[in-house]
């Protein structure tokens, strides 16, 4: 019986829990894995649970039957994974790995970052998986850029060795945003009312996208708040001239952003967007402004014109990913 290890994607939301089988990494450090392999697949809502241990146990009893309890495990988390205590930045729980490990009494226990089981997952996925905007193609071997709007906006990237994929993570979410014209300047402004710093995340997140709706209503004298689905959804409907243009405009500063990771991490590889908040709108988003963006770069524009762009469109990216990880950490 091959062997199985736990991985999970634990999101401000939502933690996804699964089962991975455990097989060995090829000669050239790829590995043979996919999204189908993947064993007993389950989201639990992560506020119904006081804690990470809680969700993980249910999960477990709910499996141990069919399965037993496995001894190995890799979870990722939508938060900064290099302390043994975990915090994370948009859900309450905090904990030890260690303790977390013993609790589930596990020989082996990871946490990575989201962003870095997303990196890891792009090399299992097939073409179903993605779909390409705009032009570009891809480099073998050259570095890969992965990020996208979510309940946060997570960054990540993954080069290539002899010995197989690197990673590298990063919160580069959480860079400054830095407007390119006079709406976006007009956002800025208001947004600097209500925090003391404007990160990328504040208007390339489910949040926000609401943050944008909320400035350009203010810029017309208007206190107007509204959820982001609904912002979306009269976007798409062309009910609301507001939401229209917010829509719009998040979909720019992605475009603008995902420019900026390519240049600064050399992305020759491509540049995959994730998260569940753009293959909501897909065909929306393949006529907006973020491709004309991504490349509109000045004197850079012919490096970041030659690179693809892909929305990754696979139900379980953050889990697969973790697989990888898993599978690479017990084959070394």
């Amino acid at each position: 019986m091959e062997q199985l290890g736990l991985i999970a994607d634990i999101g401000g939301t939502n933690a996804r829990f699964a089962l991975t089988p455990i097989r060995a990494v090829n000669a050239d450090g790829s590995l043979t894995l996919k999204e189908a392999d993947l064993i007993a697949p389950q989201a639990l809502d992560g506020a119904s649970y006081a804690t990470i241990a809680d969700a993980a146990e249910a999960y477990l009893a709910e499996i141990a039957e069919d399965y037993g309890r496995p001894e190995h495990a890799v979870m990722a988390i939508a938060c900064p994974t290099d302390q043994d205590q975990i915090t994370m930045t948009n859900h309450f729980w905090s904990f030890s790995v260690k303790e977390l490990k013993a609790q589930l009494k596990l020989k082996s226990l990871s946490f990575i970052n989201d962003y870095n089981a997303m990196a890891n997952c792009i090399p299992q996925l097939d073409d179903d998986g993605l779909i390409k905007i705009g032009r570009g193609e891809a480099q073998p071997g050259k570095p890969i850029a992965v990020t996208g709007p979510g309940t946060g906006l997570g960054l990540a990237a993954l080069a290539f060795s002899d010995y197989g994929p690197v990673t590298l993570e990063t919160e580069g979410g959480h860079t400054h945003f830095a407007p390119t014209n006079l709406d976006e300047l007009e956002v800025l402004t208001f947004l600097l009312t209500k925090f003391e710093r404007v990160s990328q995340e504040r208007l390339l997140s489910g949040q926000g996208l609401e943050n944008i709706y909320q400035a350009l209503a203010h810029g017309e004298g208007k206190d107007l708040t509204m959820a982001a689905k609904d912002i979306s959804a009269a976007a798409l409907a062309g009910s609301d001239a507001l939401c229209l243009k917010a829509l719009s405009m998040f979909c720019a500063v992605l475009g603008g952003y995902a420019g900026d990771v390519a240049l600064a991490i050399g992305a020759k590889g491509g540049v995959y967007i994730t998260g569940g908040i753009i293959p909501r709108f897909i065909d929306f988003f393949k006529s907006s402004e973020f491709r004309a963006r991504f490349e509109s770069k000045g004197r850079l524009s012919g490096f970041v014109e030659t690179i693809p762009t892909y929305v990754v469109v696979s139900k379980q990216p953050g889990l697969l990913g973790a697989a990888a990880v898993l599978n690479r950490k017990i084959s070394n």
